[in-house]
Formats: structure tokens, sequence, C-alpha cells
């Protein structure tokens, strides 16, 4: 029979594609991770990896019986948060994932609220891009996360929390000093600074504007910065203009006087701001709390 234990050891393998990231993953030695795997395969009757020189791959079965383990390690782990929390409201340990164009923003103002409410609660956070923070809440490492949406994936539940509105933001000297309101129509799409590839607010800015099709277009390089700050500080020399979240301009301007801030004309371009939590968790009750408790604390938002 197939142990929880043997499955926890082929998913590490699996997703590191490595014995040595493997076996540190799960916190074994090499050689006993390596013989897990084997008696499993022993098992099953099927050969689940191809061992290469510097890694290893899945076999076609392999790669099923690896989509299976997760949807079994994943159930074990709501029977495990079932037992542990049914019964409560935002106590214990929750792993909450959150993308780095929010992170900043809401949670100097979010975890004090969260402290305050929910004082049992130990919260452990992991800030990354999108698709690294799906992958994770999907294998089980993340309990929820708090991103832009939507996603649209059958396996994964949302809330909506809140619309967080884009401005036009370019260095004051450029801006017209009447200049109240402007036209996504009318920015000079060729001055846009963006994120670099990965991060959703880049998608979303390339969404309102017409600089994706461009760039490919003209066949010129796919470059971005890695964080807002970074682009609030070449705006302010001179290089460039970007859409900026609203509920950024507090932290990234301030009393910056070097650069300046325009609202668009309506309607307004926006994300939609949310959580996702995988749709079989037995937590959603602790997700709407968490939900409860960060709209309030986003800008604009605060009772």
């Amino acid at each position: 029979m197939i142990s929880l234990r043997q499955l926890r050891y082929f998913d590490a393998l699996a997703r590191t594609r490595h014995f040595g990231r493997a076996a540190e993953l799960v916190n074994v030695s090499q050689p006993a991770l390596s013989m897990q795997i084997k008696e499993m395969e022993l098992e099953l009757g099927a050969s689940l990896i191809e061992r290469r020189r510097n890694d290893i791959q899945l076999t076609p079965v392999g790669t099923e019986v690896h989509r299976r383990a997760q949807e079994i390690l994943n159930a074990a782990r709501d029977l495990a948060d079932f037992a542990r929390h049914g019964m409560t409201t935002l106590a214990g340990p929750l792993s909450l994932g959150i993308i780095p164009s929010i992170a900043p923003y809401l949670l100097p103002e979010a975890l004090p609220l969260l402290r305050k409410r929910y004082p049992d609660l130990q919260l452990r956070f992991r800030e990354t891009q999108t698709k690294t923070l799906v992958d994770e809440l999907l294998a089980g490492d993340l309990d929820v996360i708090l991103l832009s949406l939507p996603l649209g994936h059958s396996e994964i539940e949302t809330l909506e929390l809140f619309e967080d509105r884009f401005l036009y933001v370019t260095q004051a000297a450029r801006a017209a000093a009447t200049e109240r309101r402007i036209s996504l129509s009318s920015i000079d799409e060729s001055r846009l600074l963006l994120l670099e590839e990965g991060h959703c607010l880049r998608d979303q800015a390339l969404q309102f504007c017409s600089t994706a099709r461009s760039a490919i277009a003209t066949g010129k390089p796919d470059l971005g910065a890695a964080s807002l700050s970074t682009i609030m500080q070449l705006i302010a020399n001179g290089f460039g203009a970007t859409l900026l979240p609203e509920m950024a301009l507090h932290a990234e301007i301030g009393e910056n006087r070097a650069v300046r801030a325009v609202r668009f004309s309506d309607p307004q371009p926006s994300r939609e701001i949310g959580l996702a939590w995988r749709r079989r968790s037995p937590r959603k009750h602790d997700f709407l709390a968490l939900g409860e408790t960060l709209k309030n604390s986003a800008p604009g938002q605060r009772s």
C-alpha cells in the first residue's frame, strides 16, 4: 500500500526534479528518499521517473501519478485543517501568499487590525508573482493568496474585495499644471515604464494600452523594473511615465514633488483585488473573515 510519506516524497521530487533538493524539502537524506521512490515504483508496478545526469523527468505514468498524489495530499491537509480549525475562526497557522504590487501597500494597515481582531492567528507570508502563488496554492503549500482577479481556474474559489484604480504618473515638469484628468488615448505609450515580465501589474497595464502590440511589431526587447520604487525614481529623473495602482500612491509618491499623479477620465482603468483558495478547502470561513479585515484595511475602504 502506498503511504502518505511516499506521496510527499514523490511530490517533492516531481516539483524539484532533483533528488538532493527534494530530500532537503522533506527533511530526509537523499538515499532515504530514493529508496522510498523505488519502493513506490515497485508497489505500483510502473516507472515514475527517468533518471538523467543532472535532473530527472517524469514518465507519462509519473505525471498522472503526481497529479493524483497532489489531490490525495491536499485532501489529507484539508482533513487536518478541518479538525484543527473547523470550530474556530482565524486561529493557529495560516499561510498567505501575496503579490509584490499589493504587499507593501496593504499589509502595514492590515496586520495590526488582524492582530487585534484575531490574536491567536499565526500568519505566515509568501510574497512572489502570481503564477508561483497559484502553483503553490494548488500544491497545498499556501492556504490562501491575495492577488489581482480574475483567475479562472476550476479548482480555485475567489472572493472579490475591492477595486484599485490606476493613476498616470509622470515627471511633474512634464505634466500640465491645470491638467486634472487624462485619457488613455492621449498618453505616449512609448514612454511607459513597466514592471518586468511575470508581474500581473505589467500585464494589466498592457491590457489598457497597445504597448504590447507595438513592442512585438518593432522587435524591441521586453524590459522592465523589479519594483515600483525603481520606476518612481526613474520617472522623477525624467525617464518615462507609468500606471500606478492607487493603493501605492502614498507610499511611492507621498510628498515627492518631482513626480505627479493624474487621474484618468471615466471609465477609469482599475484592477480587482481579491482572495483565492482551493475550492475544497474546509477553511472558507477563515478566508471570508480574512477578506473582510483586508477590505477594511484598504485605502479608501477603511471604516
